[in-house]
């Protein structure tokens, strides 16, 4: 009999605990508002966090429900809890209703602008996982706005203003990543990689590579702009955020180095705490940051 450990263990890699990093982008806008030092807007934006959290999780676990039979011939993902059979069917599905149901009342208790952007995220991830993943240049953009939901929603939460420029570099960076993954999984699977995704099939390294130098130039881009905005410049009273662009780039080429050199870049928020120099690089960058608004 499994021992309560090894049962917490297993809730742990099913609910994808690890990549509730994503969500700490539901805070962008509180901070970048400069509203950090405010105690109550700062539970609000935890409580918007959480609930992007709980919602989430309920799509990994839907999505894994979907891939069972795939995920079992796959190298890596056969040993998620649904796939290798350490987590029921029926449990599954009675952990994702309860997620489901925790992150709406939540979300409605925090505000019912933001409960809409929650059930904006859910429709996406959702119609994701029930066909839209297989469609080419469709599966990437849907995971990237999934990003930027995340990015306005936590504006909505806590009340504040959004700037336009960082919700297009946050596009931008989210194609980035998706972009990366398609490309790691076609270089781990080779010739087997349409049978694990469908939607490989149509992707190829090349096509991939040519995508995601753009995203990556235009990330960039967008950013500086950011940075320089006078819109930004007024509203945190500091024209010096400019001064994190130097993370931002070596954020961007370190990854692409892992991708290109190491075979990294298969899921961001594990590259992002398995690669020391990549997180010491977001670390100094939410610092910098930080000491420039506050």
């Amino acid at each position: 009999m499994a021992s309560a450990l090894d049962k917490f263990a297993v809730l742990f890699q099913a609910l994808r605990v690890y990549q509730w990093t994503k969500n700490l982008l539901v805070l962008a806008a509180l901070v970048f508002a400069g509203q950090g030092s405010d105690p109550a807007q700062v539970a609000t934006g935890l409580l918007a966090m959480a609930a992007f959290c709980m919602a989430a999780s309920g799509t990994y676990l839907l999505n894994d429900l979907l891939d069972a039979e795939q995920d079992r011939a796959h190298p890596v993902k056969r040993n998620r809890p649904i796939a290798s059979g350490a987590l029921s069917v029926p449990a599954a599905w009675t952990l994702l209703a309860a997620l489901f149901l925790a992150a709406l009342l939540l979300a409605y208790y925090i505000r019912p602008a933001f409960l809409g952007a929650l059930l904006v995220y859910a429709g996406i991830t959702i119609s994701y996982s029930f066909g839209l993943k297989n469609l080419i240049i469709i599966d990437v953009l849907l995971v990237a706005i999934g990003f930027v939901v995340r990015a306005i929603a936590g504006a909505l939460a806590v009340e504040v203003a959004f700037s336009n420029w960082l919700v297009v570099c946050t596009l931008f960076l989210a194609l980035f990543l998706a972009l990366s993954k398609r490309r790691h999984e076609l270089t781990l699977l080779e010739d087997d990689a349409h049978t694990h995704r469908e939607v490989l099939h149509h992707y190829s390294v090349h096509y991939l590579d040519q995508l995601i130098l753009i995203v990556a130039g235009a990330t960039l881009i967008t950013y500086t702009i950011y940075t320089c905005s006078p819109e930004v410049v007024d509203r945190i009273g500091s024209d010096h955020l400019y001064f994190t662009i130097p993370f931002v780039v070596h954020g961007l080429f370190r990854y692409l180095f892992l991708l290109h050199e190491r075979t990294g870049g298969g899921d961001p928020s594990s590259t992002l705490l398995s690669d020391w120099p990549l997180g010491l690089t977001v670390l100094l960058w939410a610092v910098t940051c930080a000491a420039i608004i506050y």
